[in-house]
């Protein structure tokens, strides 16, 4: 049977729930209503967190093989049902059908790989007298708080490190991107015990009540910095584990001694991939003074030949932003290029009879001060600015409050390593960026979040460490 994307609900103890009360995104590229969704009252989230912490009695004892089980049927849901998940994608965030494709199969990927991960137990003395071991516990009921850049990935990334660990979680998609999410939930209701995975549909009052719930015990939220910090603000009233993955301005580095014609794409692509809308992409791009102006004319016409329009179009690079609020933001920030005297090359003008598109804009060498350099546009902006001294641009890369990601592409490996020893953020790619794996921890530094989500210290981040003494008796 196949996957009904036209109709939606909250997943509550494994039942499909309607609200009297129901709102709706919007298509990005066409600016249509896409279907009603619930609004959630406080009701219906006291309803959901008491089916979890219910559930959480009986799932916290099950097996890691049992969880394996489990979670490899949801992979199968999702694998079978990932040509509708697709096009929903596409209708709700507006990236083209190719990158949606992309964050599907990542997806399955990710709920495949990561309860291949061992959370181990360590023995930390044995002796005739006693055994210490630390081992890792659940917490009890998860708040996943997801985004409306990679709605996805970036549920499936924490609905499975939590159920995994022995949790039961409450999904909230971002009231943007609702579809995904609901769907997401029904599919694993039907792989897992009634109340393990639930999904509650609602607008910017529902994460508050979330937050501040005391039957909730971890809370693990995407998002921005504002947001993460009124996010922790809450979590502290109930002292609740908190995970926070926040925006990045990620820094590339490159060298004069490149391949100019062989990375062009790679940057081209990492600079743009989603319209600019995931935080680790490249924000800003150093580039050294001796081959600026080649790599400025080579990295233009890269991109300009990248077709702009509705995902669901043919060869479609460059979709939608994906609401009003983030496109109304991005044209104020090119506004500000005039006022701030900047040159900049642009792929198209602004049509605002459609949907919410911003063409490509690469920005010719402003000033570390401009808007364009110290903010995170989360739209296909991009300043690209000249370097000379290793010591001082290093200084630059690292002179933003956040620390997300960053790269260095040289031939030079000793000289790439020794850049990117002193770069101040989570993750450091060198010849790369991007790159991201279920296995691999994945957090900022900085403003840019708190913990981290995915491999082993991602999992253990969804458990309480216990120490456990055991005394021979007497």
């Amino acid at each position: 049977m196949s996957l009904d994307i036209t109709t939606f609900h909250n997943v509550i103890n494994n039942e499909l729930i309607t609200t009297s009360n129901t709102c709706h995104g919007i298509n990005p590229a066409n600016r249509q209503p896409n279907p009603e969704v619930p609004v959630s009252t406080k009701e219906d989230l006291d309803q959901a967190v008491n089916f979890a912490r219910q559930a959480f009695r009986k799932w916290s004892k099950t097996s890691f093989d049992e969880r394996r089980t489990a979670l490899s049927a949801f992979a199968d849901k999702i694998e079978v049902n990932k040509d509708a998940l697709v096009r929903l994608l596409t209708q709700e965030q507006g990236k083209p059908l190719s990158q949606s494709t992309e964050e599907l199969r990542m997806a399955v990927q990710w709920a495949r790989v990561i309860p291949t991960i061992e959370i181990p137990e360590t023995v930390i003395e044995d002796t005739e007298e006693q055994q210490i071991i630390q081992r890792y516990t659940p917490l009890g009921v998860c708040g996943a708080i997801v985004p409306w850049d990679f709605p996805v990935l970036l549920a499936v990334g924490k609905i499975v490190p939590a159920v995994y660990t022995g949790n039961t979680v409450i999904l909230k998609p971002s009231p943007f991107t609702p579809y995904c999410g609901l769907k997401l939930a029904e599919l694993a209701a039907q792989c897992f015990p009634p109340g393990v995975v639930q999904a509650l549909s609602g607008g910017n009052e529902l994460g508050p009540m979330i937050t501040e719930h005391p039957g909730i015990d971890k809370i693990s939220f995407t998002g921005s910095i504002d947001t993460g910090k009124l996010v922790m603000m809450s979590c502290a009233q109930t002292l609740k584990r908190v995970t926070l993955e926040l925006g990045g301005n990620d820094p590339a580095i490159i060298c004069d001694d490149v391949n100019i014609d062989a990375i062009i794409p790679k940057i081209g692509i990492l600079s743009f991939l989603c319209s600019s809308q995931i935080c680790m992409m490249i924000k800003r791009l150093y580039v050294h003074e001796k081959i600026y102006d080649e790599f400025w004319e080579k990295l233009v016409a890269f991109v300009q030949s990248l077709k702009v329009g509705d995902g669901t179009q043919p060869d479609v690079f460059f979709g939608p932003v994906q609401n009003s609020m983030q496109y109304d933001k991005a044209k104020c920030l090119l506004e500000s290029l005039s006022s701030e005297g900047l040159k900049a090359a642009h792929s198209g003008t602004i049509n605002d009879s459609a949907g919410y598109f911003i063409h490509p804009t690469i920005v010719d060498n402003p000033p570390e001060s401009a808007r364009v350099v110290q903010e995170e546009a989360f739209a296909p902006i991009l300043p690209m600015l000249k370097w000379s001294d290793e010591e001082d641009v290093i200084k630059r890369a690292n002179a933003t409050e956040t620390g997300l990601g960053s790269s260095v592409w040289s031939k030079d490996m000793t000289r790439a390593r020794r850049i990117a020893d002193q770069l101040e953020s989570g993750s450091v790619w060198i010849n790369s960026h991007f790159d991201v794996s279920p296995k691999v921890p994945f957090g900022g530094h900085k403003a840019s979040g708190i913990g981290t989500e995915w491999g082993l210290n991602g999992l253990t981040a969804y458990c309480n460490s216990q120490s456990l003494w055991v005394k021979q008796g007497s």
